[in-house]
């Protein structure tokens, strides 16, 4: 195996992990899903978030900080952390 193939199937790894996440965030808090869809995917900023689902800019903004948080906790190995 080469590395880019090996660096090609980590990535697919995370994107798979990310759907199955994504997945279990749609069921505990659907809106806050659709942020990070509509964020991540969409390309799209928090005013037109906000316009999409019919919310505030601020509720858009608690929503990602949430869904954040969550989406980390189920991404990141077990005590490790993103600051060294």
């Amino acid at each position: 195996m080469t590395a880019a193939q090996g660096w090609a199937e980590g990535r697919a790894e995370d994107f798979v992990a990310l759907d199955e996440a994504l997945d279990r965030l749609a069921q505990l808090e659907p809106r806050s899903a659709q942020v990070v869809e509509l964020r991540f995917f969409g390309g799209l900023q928090e005013n037109e978030i906000a316009e999409v689902l019919g919310v505030s800019p601020i509720t858009v903004k608690r929503d990602w900080k949430v869904a954040r948080a969550w989406l980390l906790s189920q991404l990141l190995p077990s005590g490790s952390s993103r600051r060294k």
